[in-house]
Protein backbone atom coordinates (compact mmCIF):
# COMPACT_ATOMS: atom_id res chain seq x y z
CA UNK A 1 0.00 0.00 0.00
CA UNK A 2 1.10 3.56 -0.70
CA UNK A 3 -0.04 6.47 1.46
CA UNK A 4 0.24 10.20 0.80
CA UNK A 5 0.34 12.50 3.83
CA UNK A 6 -0.55 16.07 2.94
CA UNK A 7 0.84 18.39 5.60
CA UNK A 8 3.39 15.83 6.72
CA UNK A 9 5.56 18.37 8.55
CA UNK A 10 2.81 19.06 11.09
CA UNK A 11 2.91 17.55 14.55
CA UNK A 12 0.29 14.87 13.88
CA UNK A 13 1.75 14.25 10.43
CA UNK A 14 5.13 13.41 11.93
CA UNK A 15 3.63 11.05 14.51
CA UNK A 16 1.50 9.33 11.85
CA UNK A 17 4.61 8.86 9.71
CA UNK A 18 6.42 7.16 12.60
CA UNK A 19 3.45 4.95 13.46
CA UNK A 20 2.81 3.88 9.86
CA UNK A 21 6.45 2.91 9.45
CA UNK A 22 6.33 0.96 12.73
CA UNK A 23 2.93 -0.71 12.32
CA UNK A 24 2.57 -1.27 8.57
CA UNK A 25 4.71 -2.10 5.55
CA UNK A 26 3.25 0.81 3.55
CA UNK A 27 5.30 3.19 1.43
CA UNK A 28 4.81 6.86 2.30
CA UNK A 29 4.89 10.11 0.37
CA UNK A 30 5.41 13.05 2.75
CA UNK A 31 4.11 16.24 1.17
CA UNK A 32 4.74 19.65 2.75
CA UNK A 33 6.18 23.08 2.13
CA UNK A 34 9.87 22.91 2.97
CA UNK A 35 9.62 19.14 3.30
CA UNK A 36 13.31 18.49 2.70
CA UNK A 37 14.23 21.00 5.39
CA UNK A 38 11.51 20.18 7.93
CA UNK A 39 11.31 16.39 7.64
CA UNK A 40 14.28 14.12 8.26
CA UNK A 41 13.89 10.53 7.09
CA UNK A 42 16.27 7.89 5.80
CA UNK A 43 13.76 5.05 5.40
CA UNK A 44 13.68 3.61 1.85
CA UNK A 45 9.89 3.51 2.24
CA UNK A 46 9.66 7.31 2.45
CA UNK A 47 9.63 9.83 -0.40
CA UNK A 48 9.55 13.60 0.19
CA UNK A 49 7.60 16.09 -1.89
CA UNK A 50 8.44 19.74 -1.26
CA UNK A 51 5.44 21.70 -2.52
CA UNK A 52 2.38 23.75 -1.65
CA UNK A 53 -1.15 22.32 -1.48
CA UNK A 54 -2.19 24.60 -4.33
CA UNK A 55 0.48 23.19 -6.68
CA UNK A 56 -1.66 20.94 -8.89
CA UNK A 57 1.25 19.49 -10.87
CA UNK A 58 3.23 18.49 -7.78
CA UNK A 59 0.13 17.07 -6.12
CA UNK A 60 -0.70 14.95 -9.17
CA UNK A 61 2.88 13.65 -9.27
CA UNK A 62 2.74 12.84 -5.56
CA UNK A 63 -0.48 10.87 -6.09
CA UNK A 64 1.07 8.36 -8.49
CA UNK A 65 0.05 4.84 -7.37
CA UNK A 66 -1.28 6.17 -4.06
CA UNK A 67 -4.03 4.17 -2.35
CA UNK A 68 -4.91 6.40 0.62
CA UNK A 69 -4.51 10.13 1.27
CA UNK A 70 -4.38 11.69 4.73
CA UNK A 71 -4.97 15.46 4.76
CA UNK A 72 -3.45 16.79 7.95
CA UNK A 73 -4.99 20.25 7.74
CA UNK A 74 -8.08 21.85 6.23
CA UNK A 75 -8.57 25.58 6.42
CA UNK A 76 -9.45 26.95 3.00
CA UNK A 77 -12.41 25.43 1.16
CA UNK A 78 -11.17 26.60 -2.25
CA UNK A 79 -7.82 24.85 -1.79
CA UNK A 80 -9.49 21.73 -0.38
CA UNK A 81 -11.85 21.62 -3.36
CA UNK A 82 -8.90 22.02 -5.71
CA UNK A 83 -6.99 19.21 -3.98
CA UNK A 84 -10.02 16.94 -4.17
CA UNK A 85 -10.46 17.63 -7.89
CA UNK A 86 -6.87 16.45 -8.47
CA UNK A 87 -7.33 13.42 -6.21
CA UNK A 88 -10.43 12.40 -8.20
CA UNK A 89 -8.36 12.12 -11.38
CA UNK A 90 -6.42 9.16 -9.95
CA UNK A 91 -7.51 5.90 -8.36
CA UNK A 92 -7.28 6.78 -4.68
CA UNK A 93 -9.29 4.37 -2.55
CA UNK A 94 -9.84 6.61 0.45
CA UNK A 95 -9.16 10.00 2.00
CA UNK A 96 -8.86 10.72 5.72
CA UNK A 97 -9.05 14.35 6.79
CA UNK A 98 -8.45 16.18 10.06
CA UNK A 99 -11.08 18.72 11.05
CA UNK A 100 -12.27 20.18 14.34
CA UNK A 101 -15.16 19.66 16.74
CA UNK A 102 -18.20 21.91 16.50
CA UNK A 103 -18.74 21.99 12.74
CA UNK A 104 -22.23 20.47 13.14
CA UNK A 105 -23.04 22.44 16.31
CA UNK A 106 -22.69 19.11 18.10
CA UNK A 107 -20.85 20.32 21.21
CA UNK A 108 -23.31 21.17 23.95
CA UNK A 109 -23.20 22.82 27.35
CA UNK A 110 -20.36 24.66 29.03
CA UNK A 111 -17.68 22.97 26.93
CA UNK A 112 -19.52 23.86 23.73
CA UNK A 113 -19.62 27.52 24.73
CA UNK A 114 -15.94 27.39 25.70
CA UNK A 115 -15.01 25.78 22.39
CA UNK A 116 -16.87 28.38 20.31
CA UNK A 117 -15.23 31.18 22.24
CA UNK A 118 -11.71 29.76 21.92
CA UNK A 119 -11.94 28.58 18.30
CA UNK A 120 -14.01 31.42 16.90
CA UNK A 121 -17.03 31.18 14.63
CA UNK A 122 -15.05 32.16 11.53
CA UNK A 123 -12.74 29.15 11.84
CA UNK A 124 -15.65 26.83 12.62
CA UNK A 125 -17.48 27.99 9.47
CA UNK A 126 -14.33 27.57 7.37
CA UNK A 127 -13.85 24.01 8.62
CA UNK A 128 -17.55 23.30 8.02
CA UNK A 129 -17.21 24.36 4.37
CA UNK A 130 -14.12 22.19 3.97
CA UNK A 131 -15.97 19.20 5.42
CA UNK A 132 -18.82 19.75 2.95
CA UNK A 133 -16.32 19.66 0.09
CA UNK A 134 -15.05 16.29 1.33
CA UNK A 135 -18.53 14.88 1.83
CA UNK A 136 -19.58 15.88 -1.70
CA UNK A 137 -16.38 14.87 -3.51
CA UNK A 138 -17.52 11.37 -4.46
CA UNK A 139 -14.49 9.75 -2.79
CA UNK A 140 -14.59 7.29 0.11
CA UNK A 141 -13.82 9.51 3.11
CA UNK A 142 -13.42 9.65 6.86
CA UNK A 143 -13.57 13.04 8.58
CA UNK A 144 -11.95 13.26 12.01
CA UNK A 145 -13.51 15.96 14.20
CA UNK A 146 -10.74 16.41 16.71
CA UNK A 147 -11.16 17.88 20.17
CA UNK A 148 -8.39 19.87 21.88
CA UNK A 149 -4.97 18.31 21.37
CA UNK A 150 -1.96 17.69 23.57
CA UNK A 151 1.06 15.38 23.57
CA UNK A 152 1.55 12.22 25.63
CA UNK A 153 3.47 9.39 23.98
CA UNK A 154 2.16 6.96 26.60
CA UNK A 155 -1.51 7.67 25.93
CA UNK A 156 -3.03 6.38 22.69
CA UNK A 157 -6.58 5.92 24.02
CA UNK A 158 -9.44 7.37 22.01
CA UNK A 159 -13.21 7.24 21.98
CA UNK A 160 -15.48 8.04 19.03
CA UNK A 161 -18.85 9.65 18.50
CA UNK A 162 -20.80 9.58 15.26
CA UNK A 163 -22.32 12.45 13.32
CA UNK A 164 -25.70 13.26 14.85
CA UNK A 165 -24.55 12.30 18.34
CA UNK A 166 -23.50 14.85 20.98
CA UNK A 167 -19.73 15.33 21.05
CA UNK A 168 -18.18 13.99 24.25
CA UNK A 169 -14.64 14.71 25.46
CA UNK A 170 -12.60 17.87 25.99
CA UNK A 171 -9.15 16.62 24.98
CA UNK A 172 -7.18 13.90 23.19
CA UNK A 173 -3.51 13.23 22.54
CA UNK A 174 -1.95 13.61 19.13
CA UNK A 175 -0.57 10.11 19.65
CA UNK A 176 -4.12 8.77 20.04
CA UNK A 177 -5.21 10.55 16.86
CA UNK A 178 -2.27 9.01 15.03
CA UNK A 179 -3.16 5.56 16.29
CA UNK A 180 -6.74 6.05 15.11
CA UNK A 181 -5.50 7.01 11.64
CA UNK A 182 -3.39 3.84 11.51
CA UNK A 183 -6.39 1.80 12.69
CA UNK A 184 -8.59 3.32 9.97
CA UNK A 185 -5.98 2.57 7.31
CA UNK A 186 -5.68 -1.03 8.49
CA UNK A 187 -9.43 -1.56 8.88
CA UNK A 188 -11.04 -4.05 6.50
CA UNK A 189 -14.61 -3.91 7.83
CA UNK A 190 -15.70 -0.67 6.16
CA UNK A 191 -17.01 0.79 9.42
CA UNK A 192 -15.20 4.07 8.80
CA UNK A 193 -16.42 4.48 5.23
CA UNK A 194 -18.06 7.86 4.53
CA UNK A 195 -18.23 8.79 8.20
CA UNK A 196 -17.58 11.94 10.21
CA UNK A 197 -16.42 10.92 13.65
CA UNK A 198 -15.78 12.91 16.80
CA UNK A 199 -12.44 11.98 18.38
CA UNK A 200 -11.67 12.46 22.06
CA UNK A 201 -10.06 10.82 25.07
CA UNK A 202 -12.23 8.54 27.24
CA UNK A 203 -13.53 10.03 30.49
CA UNK A 204 -12.76 13.66 29.63
CA UNK A 205 -16.31 15.02 29.43
CA UNK A 206 -15.27 18.26 31.14
CA UNK A 207 -16.13 21.98 30.82
CA UNK A 208 -12.70 22.61 29.28
CA UNK A 209 -9.46 20.71 28.47
CA UNK A 210 -7.44 19.67 31.49
CA UNK A 211 -4.38 21.59 30.30
CA UNK A 212 -6.19 24.98 30.34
Amino acid sequence: MKILILGAAGRIGKIVTHDLLEQTDSNLVLYARGAKRRIKHTSPRVALMDADFSDKTSLKNALENVDIVYINHMGDAKIVEQMLSVIKTVHVKKIIVASILGIYDEVAGEFGACNKRMVGQERIESQKECAKCVENAGIDYTILRLTWLYNDKNNTSYTLTQRGEPFVGAQVTREAVSQLIVDIIKDQSGRFKNTSIGVSEPNTDWPKPGFY
